[in-house]
């Protein structure tokens, strides 16, 4: 199970997104192709050259130490390498997680090339594959260690299969190639999950978790490599018969890479839609205007401290860039008052958020279905808040984050009435309120986030 770009094939857990499965995709390329651009620095950087270094000591010692078994046919190893990026280059979908047919290429190089061999050319095969992306940029040089260390799983069944000795494929060595799988997953786990939790925070059981679907891809995949190795046996061509498969599941892909591409332009015109509506607040009021761009990255940092999925995240930062639309229909006399507000003006300010759903809703969409978020944005926990006195979990997520980071803003952020208030009087301020204002545990994200940043 190969990690591609910098960001395993198994992502960071996602939900559907309320617009449609594509968009769960299209959450999750965007994350990729973004990643996959930003250089890998620092720890990860290192994390990653130590892997990669570790793979080869152990692909070089492999190539060196175990017996030769079958002669090394250049032209062989030229063909099994350049199909091996062939089928790296492809990646489908499978429940929402990304995987690769590589599997259907990998089993015959089992059994057509000396296996001491086979790690250097696997590794070779996926730095050929995303070779144009290097070149262009869309993947980041330094990225070369981790496709040099996604090669790793192979180590696994080439040790099994070469302390059995190197034989022709046979159904009746059945136990034997479970085995090789079982050690494939087995070597494939350890720098895959050493990479999701260093270099992403993702837990081990997590790792395993989301694992599951492409260890399946991987296994189901096998036999039909097995059965083209037997098929075959001896022609070191027999790899290219598994490349129509390959090639049919690259039109699947293309296919949904399309709807994929144009979900990605739809986000990007609601994500336009709503900066636009922002700037229409801004214009009648400077700091609810500003005030909103800064609740967006704070609620951001928040949703991924809390591990929401796409769905939820999608909600929470679109929530966070409106939760005051509504304002816009409030006159500016009362928004702009240089002092606390009347019963009377309270009243009508209160009304803000159900404005804001009214004109969410008339937009449709998905700032249609974010309407409802934006109206509980000032819910407590408690229920002593507005406009439908909403209690606990009966307020949505994404308005109990954007609840406490909005406070949290107000707070630290000049007003006209009075002074920001110190980074600790703050945060004392919102312990105290967490129970009460706030959810217990938004604000215990809340403050990590705010003190490890």
């Amino acid at each position: 199970m190969p990690i591609l770009g910098g960001v395993s094939t198994i992502e960071a857990p996602a939900a559907a997104l309320p617009v449609g499965a594509d968009d769960v995709g299209a959450e999750l390329v965007s994350r990729a192709r973004s990643r996959a651009r930003q250089r890998v620095r620092g720890g990860r950087g290192r994390l990653a050259l130590t892997l990669a270094g570790l793979f080869l000591a152990a692909a070089v010692s492999a190539a060196v130490f175990l017996p030769a078994g079958r002669p090394f046919s250049p032209a062989a190893a030229a063909l099994a390498v350049v199909a091996y990026a062939i089928g790296s280059r492809v990646e489908f979908e499978v429940s929402n997680v990304f995987a690769l047919p590589t599997e259907l290429i990998f089993v015959p190089m089992l059994f057509t090339l000396p296996l001491r061999s086979v790690p250097l050319l696997i590794a070779a095969g996926m730095v050929l594959g995303q070779a144009r992306n290097l070149v262009t940029g869309r993947l980041a040089l330094s990225h070369l260690p981790i496709l040099v260390f996604n090669a790793s799983y192979s180590l696994g069944p080439v040790l099994v299969l070469s302390l059995a000795g190197a034989r022709a494929p046979a159904w009746n060595d059945a136990p034997l190639y479970l085995a090789a799988l079982a050690a494939q997953l087995g070597v494939d786990t350890v720098p895959s999950a050493i990479w999701s939790r260093v270099g992403y925070g993702i837990t081990l059981l997590e790792h395993l978790r989301s694992m599951r679907l492409t260890m399946l891809v991987d296994a189901t995949l096998a036999p039909i490599g097995l059965v083209v190795a037997i098929a075959t046996v001896g022609r070191s061509w027999g790899v290219l018969l598994v490349l129509p498969l390959v090639a049919l599941l690259k039109v699947f892909s293309r296919d949904r890479q399309v709807r994929i591409d144009h979900a990605l332009e739809l986000s990007a015109a609601y994500r336009g839609t709503a900066m636009l509506l922002g700037d229409v607040i801004e214009a009648d009021d400077e700091y609810t205007g500003s005030h909103s761009r800064d609740v967006v990255d704070l609620v951001l940092a928040v949703s991924d401290q809390l591990g929401l999925d796409a769905r939820q995240r999608r909600q929470a930062e679109l929530a966070a860039l409106l939760h005051d639309v509504g304002k816009v229909k409030i006159p500016a006399e009362i928004i702009n008052k240089p002092g606390p507000l009347d019963d009377g003006e309270r009243a009508l300010m209160n009304t803000h958020t159900i404005v804001g759903e009214q004109m969410l809703e008339t937009v449709g969409g998905l700032l249609g279905e974010v309407g409802h978020v934006v109206r509980s944005c000032h819910e407590r926990w408690d229920g002593a808040g507005y406009p439908d006195g909403l209690a606990g979990d009966e307020i949505p997520l994404a308005a109990r984050i954007v609840c406490a980071c909005d406070a949290w803003s107000a707070m630290t952020t000049d007003r006209s009435y009075r002074r920001a208030l110190p980074f600790a009087h703050a945060v004392d301020e919102l312990r105290a309120c967490a129970g009460s204002q706030f959810d217990p545990l938004v604000v215990d994200a809340l403050v990590a986030v705010l003190t490890t940043s």
